[in-house]
């Protein structure tokens, strides 16, 4: 399975011989939200929000594979000119269920904030993973978090754009998460902030590009049974030991918390 970002792979930063002693251990966490943090792709759950909770035909129709972006704007535009206006929307992001086991990874994650860098990555918008963080209580567990800008018009339409551009031929034409986990990991670095390993938590497709380019001392975290898990499954038989990283695959984020917990039992 040759893809176009391979042999690259995430920068880290080492200490060198006489530098300052290295702090506890840190560890970079890396989040989807769409069927990851909650448990539906939220771009779908805001048609609820759309006159009889569906789409018509001639919008549905129009979609592209690898333009999801693109498509979801017509989407917004449409909802726009149907009169669904900002109330509706946030009340639909802040009623989104939770994944299986998301509290309680998130409640060991607040224990131990000194340990984790937690950010996100998602091909959603903005304006619903915020009103869908601060709803369930988690918005400032993230340091950063990296999705498509949104915004309400002065006409009052919900607009999104692309997150950016980039050359990855695997990847949605608006975002490849590995460019984003790569440039974020180097910017961490300059900043003089050691990473000792990488998990990254996911569901999708567009999940697997950035978990292909961990390296064997880092963590993948796949929903059992979605794409980025088979997608693993398939390239460990096509090519032994090309995915570098560990992978456990998971039904409830409770098991993430888990294996994270006996981690830090490991380092004590």
């Amino acid at each position: 399975m040759k893809r176009c970002c391979e042999g690259v792979g995430l920068p880290r930063l080492f200490k060198g011989v006489g530098m300052a002693a290295p702090r506890r251990p840190r560890f970079l966490l890396v989040f989807d939200f769409d069927e990851t943090i909650i448990n539906e792709n939220s771009d779908d759950s805001i048609v609820r929000a759309a006159p009889g909770q569906a789409l018509p035909d001639h919008i549905r129709q129009t979609f592209r594979e690898g333009f999801y972006n693109e498509y979801m704007q017509r989407v917004l535009a449409y909802m726009g000119d149907q009169g669904v206006k900002v109330g509706a929307f946030k009340a639909v992001y802040e009623n989104i269920p939770l994944a299986p086991g998301v509290p309680d990874l998130f409640h060991f994650l607040s224990k131990n904030q000194e340990l984790f860098e937690i950010i996100l990555i998602s091909d959603a918008n903005m304006f619903g993973i915020e009103c869908a963080l601060k709803a369930a209580g988690f918005y400032t567990l993230f340091r950063k978090i990296f999705s498509n800008p949104s915004s309400f018009d002065k006409r009052g339409y919900l607009t999104l754009g692309p997150y950016h551009s980039h050359k990855c031929l695997e990847c949605p034409a608006n975002m490849c998460k590995r460019k984003i986990l790569t440039e974020y990991l180097a910017e961490r670095a300059q900043e003089e902030v050691e990473f000792e390993r990488v998990f990254y938590v996911g569901d999708g497709a567009n999940d697997f590009c950035p978990s292909a380019a961990l390296t064997s001392a880092d963590v993948a975290f796949p929903r059992q049974g979605y794409p980025m898990h088979r997608m693993t499954q398939e390239m460990e038989k096509k090519q032994p030991g090309a995915f570098q990283a560990t992978v456990v695959p998971w039904e409830s984020a409770a098991e993430v918390a888990r294996y994270l917990q006996e981690l830090l039992k490991k380092k004590c």
